[in-house]
């Protein structure tokens, strides 16, 4: 069974950082593009950023300069570095596996995903 656990998240004022951790088991993970989505109340989900087989990693403009993926495949683990944080950023974060030959923030060609960690950024 694939499971991706979340963790990381948590309240942090405006211009404060967060580093989320994404533990996968249960697949072979360094073949799979792995990618980082967030979701506010109200609003539709949102890629944020993505990470290929190869460590060639892609960002929505909204995060571009502020967050960073990356992952340890030794470890199993993705991670997304959140600086510069903003309310803005207040969403559900979610980490989620895509597909094997190319990579994308499209989150329907995502099939498996996480339970999501909360990230509230305070002004």
């Amino acid at each position: 069974q694939v499971h991706l656990v979340e963790s990381g998240g948590g309240s942090v004022q405006a211009g404060g950082s967060l580093r989320l951790s994404c533990a996968a088991s249960g697949y072979t993970y360094s073949t799979y593009c792995m990618g980082w989505f967030r979701q506010a109340p109200g609003k539709e989900r949102e890629g944020v950023a993505a990470i290929d087989s190869d460590g060639r990693t892609i960002s929505a403009d909204s995060v571009k300069g502020r967050f960073t993926i990356s992952k340890d495949n030794a470890k199993n683990t993705l991670y997304l570095q959140m600086n510069s944080l903003k309310p803005e950023d207040t969403a559900m974060y979610y980490c989620a596996r895509g597909p094997v030959h190319y990579c994308t923030l499209v989150s329907a060609l995502f099939g498996y995903w996480g339970q999501g960690t909360q990230v509230t950024v305070s002004s």
